[in-house]
């Protein structure tokens, strides 16, 4: 069939995409909503630790879920034939990708709570905002990307696509939380 064909199945093809894309962008934003509908508890703790010792656990939780999320992008890039060095990927590279990234989440997940329930969404300073912005992302990204994993009638570009948010949202998340505060509470 050609470019312009009107086969219904051709026609429509966009529909699961874009559904997918609105289903993670609502996620995204129910997260914000609670965030900020949370009243902060500043002494809220995080596996018992308070205040600047939180702080130091939830930058050491970041830097280890921005090392997963790259190790996550190598293992993709080479299961995809994309690493230029490397042969093509055993069956394995694909289920350590799957380990990873469900260690990844997790990670997540007791620090996005402790964030969520110190802090809220915070808007001002703008690091805490793009910080903020970034956590509300990632949970949409990976909710649009946990359903494209598990669907065969999306688009062949949405899986690297969410992939690459999920990484891009981890890095700059990292970028103005943990990077901020190794640096001394400032951003390089």
């Amino acid at each position: 069939m050609t470019q312009g064909s009107t086969d219904p199945r051709s026609r429509h093809r966009w529909i699961p995409s874009a559904a997918t894309l609105l289903f993670g962008a609502a996620v995204g934003i129910a997260v914000y909503a609670i965030g900020r509908n949370v009243t902060p508890d500043y002494t809220a703790g995080l596996f018992g630790q308070h205040f600047a010792d939180a702080v130091r656990l939830k930058a050491q939780l970041g830097t280890a879920m921005l090392a997963l999320a790259l190790i996550q992008l190598t293992l993709a890039l080479w299961m995809y034939g994309r690493l230029p060095i490397a042969s093509k990927a055993p069956h394995r590279v694909a289920t350590l990708h799957r380990v990873v990234g469900v260690v990844l989440f997790l990670l997540s997940v007791p620090v996005a709570i402790h964030c969520i329930n110190a802090y809220g969404i915070e808007l001002t300073p703008a690091r805490a905002a793009v910080h903020s912005i970034a956590g509300c992302f990632f949970y949409g990204a990976f909710a649009a990307k946990v359903l494209v994993v598990r669907s065969k009638r999306m688009t062949g570009w949405m899986l690297p696509l969410l992939g690459g948010a999920l990484v891009a949202a981890v890095a700059v998340s990292w970028y103005a939380s943990a990077l901020w505060y190794f640096d001394g509470y400032a951003l390089p």
